[in-house]
């Protein structure tokens, strides 16, 4: 009778192995994909404050353009908007992955 209780241990060992080899699996990959997750919460939120920077750099200049009628001030105010975009689509290509 011992050898055979021996012989059933052995086989539920057998038949668990490959189990726990799939659950560690399973936590591997948990584990890597919760990494991806935070990363790209971060992402988001970083271009989330980006975008409302822009916003908010869009209103302010909309402001000073319909609130000035001097030339000198509309044109520096052009170049300061042309250097904002520039910033603007510097960062973004800048931060851009490749496809």
């Amino acid at each position: 009778m011992l050898p055979r209780k021996i012989f059933q241990r052995e086989s539920y060992a057998q038949i668990l192995q490959p189990i726990q080899h799939l659950l560690e699996q399973i936590l591997e990959k948990e584990e890597h994909m919760s990494a991806q997750l935070d990363a790209l919460t971060a992402q988001v939120a970083a271009n989330t404050a980006a975008e409302q920077s822009a916003i908010t750099l869009l209103g302010v200049l909309a402001a000073k353009v319909a609130a000035g009628d001097d030339p000198a001030k509309l044109q520096a105010l052009t170049d300061s908007l042309k250097a904002s975009g520039d910033a603007l689509t510097a960062a973004v290509t800048a931060n851009t992955p490749a496809a």
